[in-house]
């Protein structure tokens, strides 16, 4: 724990648990509002364990200023390894122990599958998932779950469309991670590489997050003769793979999917010499962009993470992406009036119209619907070179 962590003694205080209260209207003190999460501070993912402790100094900058509708809110982040059976673990234990109000930000996608029937049947709200799995959006099948990241599906396509336009004859080689989020990337390629245009993926290789390298994979992508590299890894293994394909002397055209995209996490570990010519999508300011250095709220942001947060990375990604998280957290809440019912806190979250924080690209904006559970869907092109990403192009969707 850093010192801006909020202790879990203080966040335990004044909590009125009551076992007799409706379970919609949850125990939750009048100066309080608890919410609950599970991050990777251990493991193979630890690297977004930022995440985590970016927005628990956030909330404490909002309760120093006098917290939402009167109420201060109390985070309790929890470690789960990036393991699921883990996860399920401390999820029970946020809902049936700590009997927090929501869960926010929950983080992987392995973890939230393994708690996604768990927090339904049991209708805690399952706020901003921190993964862009397809499946987060199915209001329908799973009322209480909200997305947050763009869709894999949607980032998978928009790299297959530029392909198909800028290098038509590519012979393509993609890495992906072994479960739900790397293939929810791979369907998006894949929904625009139909028919003969299959034919343009040469070779694919998967990991598991338990592998200690993916040296072995590179070098079999390498001698596939692909010439095209779409590397769909979490920081860790992005990083490791960035530097392989250089020191093997391959010399693709690259793309590194957004949860890998950290200048502070991935590139520079990785070598930023090394990572020229990457290209992702954003969908949120970058603080290494020269661009934004007098921006508005990037220079907010920078204050908060001076004052708050100082054991962060300015560098990593995480940090803006942990406080655009937050910011959305809030609005809901602030919408929520006097009525922090479950019920309510679900009503709100589906009702975000047109939220653009000084965080996202200009042009992008988060929606929410009863039939519509992802609040971003939109994203720009960018391309790394040596020292930050430099966007180009038009704000992009999605096709599926």
């Amino acid at each position: 724990m850093t010192r801006n962590r909020i202790s879990r003694r203080s966040v335990l205080i004044g909590a009125a648990a009551s076992s007799a209260l409706p379970s919609l209207v949850f125990a939750q003190s009048k100066g309080e509002i608890k919410l609950g999460q599970t991050m990777p501070y251990s493991g193979p993912a630890s690297a977004y364990g930022t995440i985590g402790k970016v927005q628990q100094a956030y909330f404490k900058m909002v309760n120093d200023n006098g917290g939402i509708n009167g109420r201060m809110v109390n985070l309790l982040s929890v470690d789960d390894g990036y393991s699921p059976p883990k996860a399920v673990e401390q999820v029970r234990k946020l809902v049936e122990q700590d009997e927090v109000l929501a869960l926010f930000q929950t983080l992987g996608t392995p973890s939230n599958s393994a708690i996604h029937k768990y927090v339904n049947a049991k209708k805690v709200p399952h706020l901003f998932v921190a993964t862009g799995a397809t499946k987060w959006n199915d209001p329908k099948g799973f009322p209480w779950t909200f997305g947050f990241n763009l869709s894999y599906q949607t980032e998978g396509e928009i790299y297959a469309r530029y392909i198909l336009k800028e290098k038509p004859n590519a012979k393509i080689a993609i890495l992906y991670q072994n479960d739900d989020y790397g293939k929810d990337v791979l369907a998006g390629v894949k929904r625009v590489l139909t028919g003969d245009k299959a034919k343009m993926i040469v070779a694919e290789q998967t990991y598991e997050v338990t592998d200690p390298t993916v040296d072995s994979q590179i070098l079999s992508l390498k001698a596939s003769g692909a010439d095209t590299f779409i590397n769909i890894t979490t920081p860790k293994f992005a990083a490791q793979s960035i530097r392989k394909v250089a020191d093997v002397g391959w010399k693709p055209l690259q793309f590194i999917n957004n949860v890998g995209a950290s200048v502070g996490s991935v590139l520079t570990p990785a070598g930023l010499d090394k990572s020229v010519g990457l290209i992702t999508v954003q969908y949120y300011k970058d603080a290494n962009d020269p661009q934004w250095k007098d921006d508005p709220a990037m220079l907010q942001w920078r204050g908060f993470m001076g004052k708050y947060y100082r054991d962060g990375n300015p560098a990593d990604a995480s940090n803006i992406y942990g406080v655009l998280a937050a910011e959305l957290m809030v609005q809901v809440l602030k919408q929520c009036g006097n009525d922090i019912s479950r019920e309510n806190i679900k009503k709100q979250a589906e009702s975000i119209k047109n939220f653009k924080s000084g965080l996202l690209l200009p042009g992008i904006a988060m929606n929410t619907s009863p039939s519509d559970h992802a609040p971003v869907d939109q994203a720009q092109l960018s391309k790394f070179d040596g020292k930050q990403w430099q966007l180009f192009g038009s704000v992009l969707g999605g096709q599926g």
